[in-house]
């Protein structure tokens, strides 16, 4: 009996420790508030690939200018896939992003996906490339006619009345850009002495095909007077098939985007042009813009392009044809690349 007292009063106090405790606790500690949803700007960025030297900047400057501004990126690369880059944006979309930035791989390709992110209520860019039948929400790139046009006025004012042949080694057709590049360089020439002897594309950007194209064109057209090249990717393979057969300097070669070698070679007198396109600029509008889309603001935009389907929203941007004349102007004081990078060779 005695034993089953203690037994009762020591469970009696351990009852009475607990509840004190409890009042103790309820008083002293201020309860933690609950967690915030994290309520930050995601932006999803779907890249072809990056191996074209010009994305690692755009990449980076539209990382930075949205991070600026307190959002975040998720940057993907597709390394050249269209499936994979189909699989990627189902992933963003998967992701609950606010905004889909996407340099396409193939440009008639992510008309269904895009559509999907759209009808899910996310914002969608074509940055660059156009995707085609996609209703984007903006299309943020630069005048590609008058890319060709520049780099057709080019070779023809080089030629002069006289003419030439010439090779065209073309960006693939699934890149809408490097269609616009091929009519507006057509149109530049047009009427001219100039002939074009032989044509040929670099699909998914792949710039090898280019110097055994221009190998196969050297046997049957050797005598040619200038060579179009879609980039300068294309241009440092083409620039070293005619090294290969001792015509480097000796036959014009166009390219665009102002990659370092490229201006090495404008230097030396091996490439005639390059047209430079601002990258930081067309990456700082483009995460701007894609600001405002994810706070749900208008756009100041007045400009609109048909992508098949649909009229979008179009910032065009203007390029500049840099030669050995402008190049220290456009180039070295617009920091693409120093005095000691181009005429280090």
């Amino acid at each position: 009996m005695r034993r089953r007292f203690f037994r009762y009063t020591a469970v009696f106090l351990s009852m009475l420790i607990t509840v004190f405790s409890a009042a103790c606790s309820a008083e002293d500690v201020t309860p933690e508030p609950p967690e915030e949803k994290d309520d930050k700007i995601m932006i999803g960025m779907s890249f072809d690939s990056f191996v074209i030297e010009r994305w690692l900047t755009d990449r980076n400057v539209f990382i930075s200018t949205v991070e600026e501004k307190g959002a975040q990126v998720n940057v993907q690369s597709a390394t050249g896939d269209v499936d994979t880059q189909i699989e990627q944006i189902h992933y963003l979309i998967d992701q609950d992003v606010d905004v889909i930035v996407v340099i396409p791989v193939d440009c008639g390709a992510l008309s269904d996906v895009l559509l999907e992110a759209k009808e899910k209520g996310i914002k969608v860019i074509s940055y660059d490339r156009l995707a085609l039948n996609s209703n984007a929400d903006l299309y943020v790139s630069f005048d590609n006619e008058e890319v060709g046009r520049l780099m057709g006025q080019s070779v023809k004012e080089k030629l002069g009345p006289e003419g030439g042949n010439i090779y065209m080694i073309c960006g693939p057709e699934t890149d809408e850009n490097a269609v616009a590049v091929d009519e507006g360089f057509t149109s530049a020439v047009e009427g001219s002495n100039i002939n074009v002897v032989y044509k040929t594309k670099c699909e998914n950007w792949n710039a090898s095909i280019a110097y055994s194209d221009v190998k196969v064109a050297l046997q049957t057209y050797p005598n040619v007077d200038a060579i179009m090249c879609g980039n300068d990717d294309i241009a440092t393979q083409v620039f070293m098939a005619l090294s290969a057969k001792g015509l480097a300097g000796k036959v014009l070669l166009t390219g665009q985007d102002c990659d370092l070698m490229a201006c090495q070679r404008i230097v030396q007198g091996t490439q005639l042009v390059s047209i430079y396109k601002s990258f930081e600029d067309e990456a700082r509008t483009a995460a701007e813009n894609a600001i405002l889309l994810a706070e749900g603001k208008d756009l100041e935009c007045d400009t609109t392009i048909n992508d098949g389907s649909y009229d979008v929203k179009y910032l065009e941007l203007k390029p500049v044809a840099v030669t050995r004349d402008n190049i220290d102007s456009v180039i070295i004081d617009g920091g693409l690349h120093t005095k000691e990078e181009i005429y280090s060779r």
